[in-house]
């Protein structure tokens, strides 16, 4: 009897985690990309919306997705196209946009809409498949060569194609300014090596800092919840 109460209590423990952690608002969820894939994969054909820029789109999106460009306000022409019955998958670099069109079509009558947490580079990261045109410029053990060219070494994970990206890259940049030796800074760009975060699947969003020491990774941040002081604190801690 204990054993049974105890699959019961842990069943209901997953399905509230996972409820909290992935209902946003009526109809519209915002999910991991183990669950976004999985969904995706229950479909026969699956509605799959990429809301970044036609350029983004060109260089690497989901198999079967179809771009919207939301400044160029061509949804009012595919939309349409789309089942209202039927789950909708929608994607970009951040959630501005896919918050922005999930809003737009739960007030269309569009009964399921989903959106990819953490963006592509959740599903890049996760090792998903994806359509690219574009070669990654390093290899892992060309990745490993630099984080362990230094003692020290800094990497900078983002896209010019993301507001917050262009943040922390400024932030960076900064110091890279006062010409310490003691650490090197690196910077990725995520479209031009999507083949090395796949290969690494250290890195589910962007921007991603990661600060490594003797090769290993000691401190992380996602997002822009850093300040340059908090890097330079760590960089002494780390010394």
């Amino acid at each position: 009897m204990r054993k049974y109460i105890f699959a019961a209590v842990a069943g209901l423990f997953i399905f509230i985690s996972a409820f909290a952690q992935t209902e946003k608002r009526e109809g519209i969820f915002i999910v991991t990309a183990d669950s976004f894939a999985a969904k995706i994969n229950r479909q026969s054909a699956p509605q799959i919306i990429d809301l970044r820029t036609p350029e983004e789109f060109a260089l690497n999106h989901l198999k079967g997705a179809i771009n919207i460009d939301l400044r160029g306000a061509n949804d009012q022409e595919i939309l349409p196209k789309f089942n209202k019955e039927q789950p909708v998958f929608l994607y970009a670099i951040q959630h501005s946009r896919p918050d922005i069109l999930a809003k737009q079509l739960r007030e269309k009558g569009y009964k399921e809409v989903y959106e990819l947490q953490a963006g592509i580079a959740s599903w890049i990261g996760a090792g998903y498949p994806y359509y690219t045109t574009v070669s990654s410029e390093l290899t892992p053990a060309a990745y490993k060569k630099i984080i362990t060219a230094n003692r020290l070494v800094l990497v900078d994970i983002g896209t010019r194609y993301c507001g917050l990206c262009v943040k922390v890259k400024e932030l960076v940049d900064s110091l890279k300014r006062k010409n310490d030796l003691s650490y090197d800074i690196v910077e990725l760009e995520l479209y031009k090596n999507t083949q090395l975060v796949a290969d690494l699947k250290e890195i589910r969003a962007v921007p991603t800092v990661i600060l490594y020491k003797d090769g290993k990774p000691v401190w992380e941040r996602t997002g822009l919840s850093f300040t340059k002081e908090d890097i330079e604190a760590e960089l002494a801690k780390a010394r």
